[in-house]
């Protein structure tokens, strides 16, 4: 690090926790962000102003009016224009010794799996089940750690799951992919802004301690906020042995 960079991550490099050894973990790694939209927006932010080294953000869609409510990585200035594009602008504006790369495309498949084999670590930012199964999926095949959250109406979730861990559960041992759950979106519930600021804060919180191997992440905690009253519960999960998608692994 040179000293514009001592300077910038001085309060990280601070922390006894983290010290200069932490914070170039953070500089060495490379996050790849699905979705950005209301929980990207300030993971993505938070990730890109602790210095990840690497960022790749993934979003087929255009900033529209309705966005700007809670999605922060946008302004007014760019409704019309695609996310992704509209994102890298942000991001670089924060710090520009990092990389940034932005895809406008809905990715899965082997697509999918190419970002996510080439990623440190995953966040998942999405807001349909399919994608989230897709994605855990992947991290699963890869071994990559990956930070899940969810926001609808006032309600909250966030977990991490990590398959280089034999007792941690994944995605799939919580949400099996042949169960039926209600497909619920912003679009028709509706959305407490501060409440994907509040998860997509602790998506970042969550990947910047894997990134370090610091702390206790949420491996086996799913965490539920009910905003109204600002009340967490937590849920302990379990590895499923029968998963139909981690279930095989060792």
């Amino acid at each position: 690090m040179n000293d514009q960079q001592l300077l910038r991550y001085s309060r990280h490099i601070l922390l006894d926790q983290i010290g200069i050894e932490g914070q170039q973990k953070i500089n060495a790694a490379h996050a790849l962000i699905i979705g950005a939209g209301g929980l990207g927006s300030p993971a993505a932010m938070y990730l890109a102003s602790a210095g990840v080294g690497k960022i790749t953000l993934v979003d087929h869609d255009e900033v529209d009016l309705t966005n700007l409510q809670r999605q922060i990585l946008h302004t007014t200035a760019r409704v019309g224009q695609p996310k992704a594009e509209s994102a890298r602008q942000t991001l670089q504006a924060i710090n520009p010794d990092i990389e940034i790369v932005t895809l406008q495309e809905k990715v899965s498949g082997q697509r999918l799996q190419e970002l996510v084999q080439n990623a440190s670590i995953v966040l998942d930012c999405c807001d349909n089940f399919s994608t989230r199964h897709a994605v855990n999926q992947a991290c699963v095949e890869f071994g990559v750690p990956l930070v899940s959250g969810a926001a609808i109406s006032f309600d909250g979730q966030i977990s991490v799951f990590d398959s280089r861990d034999t007792s941690s559960p994944c995605y799939a041992c919580l949400f099996p992919p042949d169960q039926q759950f209600e497909e619920v979106q912003c679009a028709t519930m509706g959305v407490f802004a501060p409440l994907v600021g509040i998860i997509g804060s602790m998506q970042a919180a969550e990947a910047l301690k894997v990134m370090m191997g610091i702390g206790k992440p949420l491996l086996g905690r799913l965490l539920l906020l009910d905003a109204q009253t600002m009340e967490w519960t937590q849920i302990r999960v379990a590895r499923n042995l029968a998963c139909a998608v981690c279930g095989q692994r060792h």
